[in-house]
């Protein structure tokens, strides 16, 4: 079980020494700005930085992009990021990849067919290019407000590489369905959590147990599951209190 702690790539430097303290594994957003400007010198001059050796994993860009988009335009720039993303993991060893779904209920006319369809095109290309990386990739609920078509993505790929990234936040707000539905349904495609708490009225990122999720119920029905643990919080004092209630949660 390890836990790492979610920061943009851009803003490592300035929380580098706060970072290096807490001996912090990471895992690291790349955005799409990120990506137009990055260079492997970049990557050399981030590895030396972390000279404690960290666990690294990578959040990859999402704004604007579509996995399962209908327009083949949309779904390639889609890949071009994408496959950006897979050789900077090459690059710094990251273990897992999460990567947004990019299904929205109402884009598609609740049509999940269409949605899975497409984005079984792009995720088999993905699994593809990276069958020889020691990484694996991770879907993260957003929107969802039940796991139905995760589910079915996890069904049809059926890969040990490619799972779910379970978001507390996420399912707090969205969910139109109980905690146990989601957990029923998806445990056995967790590889990842991503940790935060909020009050069901905004994605507010609040530290465990300061919100309304069941964390009780959740580590209650996951005991046993060997999975990434994200702290998704928005400041120093916020992921040292997440790491706090995580700790206590798991036993660690």
């Amino acid at each position: 079980m390890q836990v790492h702690v979610h920061i943009p790539f851009y803003k490592i430097k300035d929380y580098l020494a706060e970072i290096k303290k807490h001996k912090l594994n990471l895992e690291i957003y790349f955005n799409s700005d990120a990506l137009d400007s990055i260079k492997g010198s970049d990557l050399e001059m981030l590895m030396n930085s972390l000279d404690y050796k960290p666990s690294l994993s990578i959040h990859a860009p999402f704004m604007d992009l579509s996995p399962g988009a209908i327009d083949s335009k949309v779904r390639a720039v889609t890949l071009d990021r994408f496959f950006h993303v897979l050789e900077i993991a090459g690059r710094i060893s990251a273990t897992h990849i999460v990567f947004h779904s990019g299904y929205e209920k109402w884009n598609y006319n609740h049509n999940i067919d269409l949605w899975l369809e497409k984005s079984l095109q792009t995720w088999r290309k993905v699994l593809d290019s990276s069958k020889d990386m020691n990484v694996k990739i991770a879907i993260e609920n957003i929107f969802e407000d039940n796991p139905k078509n995760l589910l079915m993505l996890m069904k049809e790929l059926a890969s040990e590489r490619f799972g779910i990234c379970f978001d507390t936040g996420h399912c707090n707000i969205f969910s139109s369905v109980s905690l146990d539905e989601w957990l029923e349904a998806l445990t056995p495609y967790i590889l990842e959590l991503h940790v935060h708490d909020n009050d069901k009225r905004s994605d507010a990122h609040y530290p465990i147990g300061e919100g309304t999720f069941d964390f009780n119920r959740l580590f209650s029905y996951i005991k046993d599951k060997k999975c990434l643990y994200t702290i998704e919080t928005h400041s120093p004092e916020m992921v040292i209190k997440s790491i706090e209630k995580l700790s206590a949660f798991l036993n660690i």
